[in-house]
């Protein structure tokens, strides 16, 4: 998405192409998601990750999908000397997370640009591997934890937070809605594929375990986001830099923007006198790699 894709006249306005699904951020939306995304939403996956983090003498932490280097500072505070590696494909989220840091005392930190699941850092090098809300399909999320699981060593904690299966449950059910209105059967099987796409509980555990970590656990929290309209939701920042995305990801269909039209009038219409609150499973992984990936 570009900053002049979002506007206030509908939902299509918000819709990023296929290609660009894991669109990198510019400068603005780096911006955006530093001031308002991450203490409105990110901030409730953050919170839970570092109260999990395992503490460790010269720790070194591998961020995956860092973006402006949320949450450095917890991690920071957790792992005293710790250095931490961020790894991103937005070149403006990485000069921000870098200024960022320069502003934290005691904070070691590296931040490096990748546009791959798999990056170029040595294996078994880090004590720590975390990510945050990661907008991957089920097989790449498998991908990602086999990249995690390269890069940890012997000891070394995984920590992964996502949305889990339930999430955003209430716009699931209006894309069937639509589906159903309209006879859209694609749209229908897309829906009910993309309602499988988070993992449960026991998915997430059984996906670590399968990618060789051991002492695996996930914690579950669920939450809610509250919105005053259809419009108040599509414009918001969460809206258009995370769930939207996740959404087309989940999805994997070209274009949506009339499901998500649909939406836009559902909403005001269903929930004319009262607030609109979507639901949010959050899960916590963790898991430690008790034997070398090689």
């Amino acid at each position: 998405m570009t900053p002049e894709s979002s506007g206030a006249n509908g939902a299509e306005s918000l819709i990023p192409r296929a290609s660009d699904i894991h669109a990198t951020l510019g400068p603005a939306e780096a911006a955006i998601l530093e001031t308002f995304v991450v203490p409105r939403y990110l901030s409730l996956y953050g919170d839970i990750a570092v109260g999990l983090i395992v503490q460790s003498e010269d720790a070194r932490v591998i961020h995956l999908n860092c973006r402006t280097g949320y949450p450095e500072r917890g991690i920071a505070e957790r792992l005293k000397g710790a250095h931490i590696i961020g790894v991103d494909r937005s070149r403006a989220a990485i000069e921000l997370a870098r200024a960022k840091a320069s502003t934290i005392p005691g904070l070691v930190s590296t931040y490096v640009v990748s546009d791959n699941l798999e990056t170029t850092l040595p294996s078994a090098a880090f004590s720590h591997a975390l990510t945050l809300h990661p907008t991957v399909r089920a097989e790449q999320r498998h991908r990602m934890l086999a990249e995690i699981g390269r890069l940890l060593a012997p000891y070394g904690q995984a920590i992964v937070a996502l949305p889990a299966r339930g999430s955003f449950q209430e716009l699931m059910d209006l894309f069937r809605e639509y589906a159903l209105k309209f006879d859209d059967v694609d749209f229908a099987h897309a829906v009910e594929r993309a309602s499988t796409s988070h993992p449960t509980v026991e998915m997430m555990s059984g996906e670590l375990a399968g990618a060789g970590f051991d002492f695996v656990d996930v914690e579950l929290r669920p939450t809610t986001l509250r919105f005053q309209s259809g419009r108040d939701f599509f414009e918001d920042p969460v809206t258009r830099i995370l769930i939207v995305p996740d959404l087309q990801c989940s999805l994997g269909l070209e274009d949506i923007s009339k499901p998500l039209d649909y939406v836009r009038e559902a909403i005001d219409k269903y929930w004319s006198d009262g607030t609109f609150e979507l639901s949010i499973h959050i899960a916590c992984a963790t898991g430690r790699r008790m034997k070398s990936s090689g």
